[in-house]
């Protein structure tokens, strides 16, 4: 499976939590959106062990299979469907996570994420 984690599930990585672990190990890719990797590092900056977060997270992205999803003009086109799409549900999720969801249409990956709300995009497949 190619999935694009959510910084919910890299904290729990970071946590030992071993559901977690067996999840990623049997990736065949894990992508990083760039979402993530900020919300990642102002953790980072905000917490009393980020220095180990931070370092954790370097490590990580360093391992084979490991790639950062970045956006695109396509990725664009996906934000917009999918915020409007959410606006006429009258919806709402974070903006972020809509960036993290443009990310999984438009590289075809499954969202691995703790967070039920993407459930009112039912076209983003996910694993939680």
């Amino acid at each position: 499976m190619r999935l694009l984690l959510d910084s919910n599930r890299f904290i729990a990585y970071c946590s030992g939590d071993s559901e977690v672990i067996d999840r990623l190990d049997a990736a065949i890719q894990i992508w990083v959106p760039f979402v993530v990797l900020a919300e990642i590092r102002v953790g980072a900056r905000l917490l009393k062990r980020g220095d180990e977060q931070a370092q954790l997270l370097i490590k990580f992205l360093q391992q084979p299979g490991v790639f950062t999803a970045h956006s695109t003009d396509a990725t664009t086109h996906h934000y917009a469907i999918l915020y409007a799409q959410l606006r006429q549900q009258g919806t709402p999720i974070p903006v972020h996570d809509i960036w993290i969801a443009a990310l999984a249409l438009e590289h075809s990956l499954v969202l691995y994420t703790h967070d039920a709300h993407f459930s009112h995009l039912p076209q983003i497949p996910t694993v939680r």
